[in-house]
């Protein structure tokens, strides 16, 4: 028998949702069912969930106005929402997340993909809520050191970055290996930057570790962009194509967000870099904002050939990987038009590193079959 330790509410004024959310999720939570946000407000006094599944499109009070009232709300503000929705509006998710919404899950439900997403982000609010709960015990105690609290916080930025990077990979199932890899080839081209004085001035005011942490967010974006393009096996659409750019926008967002809400959150300043210019490009023809030269910033032109080379070298699904030696040469051809060519410049005299990295990492992990 399951202990079930965690509740789950589920709003929906769907009685057949609510019946097929209880059926999945009864087994491993305890599951409580609303069919409006007015019965929801009324045992919230009474009773505080771990998650909360929310809909949208409800009579009376819908999804929206629900989230406001809860994020207004001392007590249940820190509750972890997700909204429901059979919309495949990517602007639907843009403003669900701007109330506060930690993710979207679309209807009719996919019960694998239900129970892992919940696994995920109730994983995500433990974490989250006993870091905060070990750094005020020590902040509270006696003699508590400054670099004891230095370590506190570096831990909680640290399960933040790790635990927000593992939800985005729950999105696009390339992103975990693919952000070990690119962390590893930024490290590379800063360590690069600074041997052969390339953009020396910038790079040394940099704080390499927290540049390598951070970069694993760059894709955070993902998040808002709907399964069924970042699953779609083949070929996107142009229509496609520019609903998956606005990742780009979206990942900013999101950061900005939570920046604003948190006053623990200078370290992310280089996340919300990494996310918005990776995608542009040397000669203005990248997105989102058609940035060009040195008016991207150096982050985004680091990440744009880690970024690059990792998609050029492992499969996607939308093509075959190719060998590091073709992968060199386009990269090569990419200087002034992608690519920063003093930037390219350098990955020519390093890529040897790369290539060992990524053969070290596509090796058969030990045990495996």
């Amino acid at each position: 028998m399951i202990d079930k330790t965690e509740t789950i509410f589920v709003v929906d004024d769907n009685a057949s949702n609510l019946m097929k959310c209880s059926e999945i999720l009864s087994e491993k939570y305890n599951v409580y069912t609303f069919n409006s946000g007015a019965r929801l407000f009324k045992i919230l006094d009474k009773l505080v969930p771990n998650l909360i599944l929310l809909d949208i499109e409800m009579p009376e009070m819908d999804g929206y106005e629900v989230i406001r009232l809860l994020k207004e709300n001392p007590q249940t503000d820190k509750i972890p929402v997700i909204f429901l929705t059979g919309s495949e509006s990517v602007e639907v998710e843009i403003k669900g997340l701007s109330c506060g919404a930690i993710d979207f899950i679309r209807k009719p439900f996919y019960a694998p993909l239900l129970l892992k997403r919940l696994e995920a982000h109730l994983s995500v609010a433990s974490q989250r809520e006993k870091l905060i709960n070990q750094l005020v015990d020590r902040n509270y105690s006696l003699g508590v050191s400054l670099e004891e609290k230095n370590k506190e916080k570096d831990s909680i930025k640290n399960a933040f970055i790790k635990t927000i990077a593992d939800l985005v990979e729950h999105r696009d199932s390339i992103t975990g290996e693919h952000i070990e890899r690119t962390q590893k080839y930024i490290e590379i081209i800063v360590d690069g930057m600074k041997e052969h004085n390339i953009y020396s001035d910038k790079i040394s005011t940099m704080d390499k570790n927290l540049l390598i942490q951070t970069s694993a967010l760059h894709d955070i974006g993902k998040i808002g962009i709907k399964d069924s393009i970042l699953s779609k096996p083949g070929p996107l659409t142009n229509e496609e194509y520019d609903e998956i750019k606005k990742h780009s926008l979206i990942g900013e967002k999101i950061i900005s967000q939570i920046q604003e809400r948190t006053t623990v959150s200078d370290f992310l300043t280089y996340a919300k870099v990494f996310a918005v210019s990776h995608h542009e490009k040397w000669d203005g023809s990248g997105y989102p904002h058609g940035l060009k030269g040195e008016d991207i910033p150096l982050l985004g032109r680091i990440m744009a050939i880690a970024d690059v080379y990792d998609a050029l070298t492992h499969d996607r699904s939308y093509k075959l990987a190719i060998s590091h030696n073709k992968s060199v040469e386009i990269i090569e051809n990419g200087s002034g038009t992608h690519f920063d060519p003093a930037l390219v410049d350098l990955f020519l005299r390093v890529h040897g590193k790369f290539e060992k990295f990524k053969d070290k990492m596509n090796r058969p992990k030990q045990g495996a079959c």
